[in-house]
């Protein structure tokens, strides 16, 4: 309606003439003018030169698998993990340090377990159905570590992963990659796998 309440006239011939010109073009196909050519060309050379976001944001955070040990809680990052294996039955070794538990048989394969609470100088409890092993894997070197009870995979924001707090000193420190602000203590499972100090060297005396 108008402004002066008559009922505005429609133009069905101009209606019907624009919906033809549609369809010809669009049957025709559209063809690019230069400037459209030189416009296209540019928004792509842009999009290209956009740098990959996948990578980036991936490095910015890293998973771990989290575990409890001696009332706290730790996390090895996943690269570092095989399988988590529960601790049906293991064999202690004579003539071991204290922080080898012993040995257990994963599907045929032989793997020597740490317990890292002797490691680190933690308080021990028993062991119980809840104990499992954390098979880590690095190059040609495999071995499991004790966890009491496992939490599962967590993915922590590398900026979150603070310095050791004072009171992490000596053993632990030098296995230390940080600290969350939930008092969550990321190991270097690489060191793990790689330090001579965790491999035996001592013999059965016979």
């Amino acid at each position: 309606m108008t402004d002066s309440g008559q009922q505005k006239s429609i133009d069905w011939n101009a209606i019907h003439k624009q919906i033809a010109m549609a369809r010809q073009t669009t049957e025709q196909g559209w063809a690019p003018t230069p400037a459209d050519k030189k416009r296209i060309l540019r928004a792509r050379a842009q999009a290209l030169a956009e740098p990959i976001a996948g990578p980036a944001v991936a490095e910015q955070s890293v998973a771990v698998v989290a575990f409890q040990l001696a009332g706290e809680t730790y996390g090895i990052e996943l690269a570092f993990v095989r399988e988590v294996y529960p601790l049906k039955a293991f064999t202690p070794l004579p003539c071991t340090p204290g922080f080898v538990l012993g040995i257990v048989n994963v599907r045929g394969q032989i793997l020597s377990v740490l317990d890292l609470r002797a490691f680190f100088e933690l308080p021990q409890a028993g062991l119980s159905e809840l104990n499992k092993v954390i098979i880590l894997r690095q190059n040609d070197m495999e071995l499991g570590v004790l966890a009491d009870a496992v939490l599962g995979v967590q993915s922590i924001p590398r900026a979150e992963i603070q310095p050791g707090l004072p009171t992490l000193t000596g053993i632990r420190e030098a296995y230390l990659v940080g600290v969350t602000a939930q008092r969550l203590v990321v190991l270097d499972g690489g060191r793990i796998l790689s330090d001579k100090a965790l491999v035996v060297h001592e013999q059965v005396e016979t």
